[in-house]
């Protein structure tokens, strides 16, 4: 038994080596005078000073976020909506298909997805901008919206509906009272997930981009085709950094979360 232990600890530490080194590696280099990752020279702030100069880069991180934002707020409603009607489907067969129907899009190649959108939005005579790039992220994020939902509604108990009704409650009530806070962890997992995918995604982008906006990751890959720039690697680390407050921020909310929950379930057990 204490072999396996220590087993799965050495395979959880070279995971997380696997993981982070790059990570780190990159970070390191940021302090670099140098002009590329050969060799590290003295530390200086140039490449960090440079990066909050480049209003270029700026506006497109910009740009980037509130894409993600809008793009991960419309999905997980759309999103939320569709796991309701999904759950509420009369038939198991009826269900099954609408669940397939919603995961072909997860299964679906991103170069694939791409090319689909940009043949959809050129037949439609559309003009790649901000607004296909918006539509593109909405759609492949809806998938993820769903499967993020759909388990807390059917973990959520029917009979408190149920009671509901019974009280008088009106339709709009019992959806706006009683169903949404009960499915609330769900529908913020799935619109973190979407934001994410949304930061994250360059092949869709890549296909639907066009007029003059860009994201971030289209940008960083233009970049690095020129040549390896270090202004990159300070910019990986601000948004490392970022996203790492923003987890342990999380965590420490939820640990007192749940602190709370245990403390009232104790106070109504005596």
């Amino acid at each position: 038994m204490k072999q396996r232990h220590l087993g799965a600890r050495l395979y959880l530490i070279v995971l997380l080596l696997v993981l982070y080194l790059p990570i780190f590696y990159l970070i390191y280099f940021s302090f670099s005078s140098g002009q590329n990752m050969n060799h590290f020279q003295h530390f200086t702030w140039e490449h960090y000073q440079t990066l909050f100069n480049d209003s270029r880069l700026l506006a497109i991180m910009l740009q980037t976020l509130l894409l993600a934002l809008l793009s991960g707020l419309i999905a997980t409603t759309v999103g939320t909506f569709g796991a309701i009607a999904i759950e509420a489907a009369r038939s198991k067969r009826e269900k099954s298909s609408l669940l397939a129907l919603n995961n072909v899009l997860m299964v679906s190649p991103d170069v694939i997805i791409g090319a689909s959108f940009l043949i959809f939005f050129t037949a439609l005579g559309l003009s790649l901008n901000f607004g296909s790039v918006l539509l593109s992220h909405v759609a492949f994020s809806i998938p993820i919206v769903v499967l993020m939902v759909l388990p807390r509604i059917k973990e959520m108990d029917a009979t408190l509906i149920d009671a509901a009704k019974d009280l008088g409650a009106s339709s709009y009530q019992v959806f706006s009272q009683v169903l949404i806070p009960a499915i609330m962890p769900g529908i913020l997992a799935g619109f973190f997930m979407a934001l994410t995918y949304s930061l994250d995604d360059f092949a869709v982008t890549f296909f639907v981009t066009g007029n003059g906006f860009t994201t971030l990751s289209v940008e960083i890959y233009s970049r690095a085709r020129q040549g390896i720039d270090l202004e990159v690697n300070a910019l990986s680390a601000i948004i490392f950094l970022v996203v790492l407050i923003g987890v342990l921020i999380y965590y420490f909310l939820s640990v007192r979360s749940s602190r709370t929950k245990h403390n009232r379930r104790i106070g109504v057990k005596l």
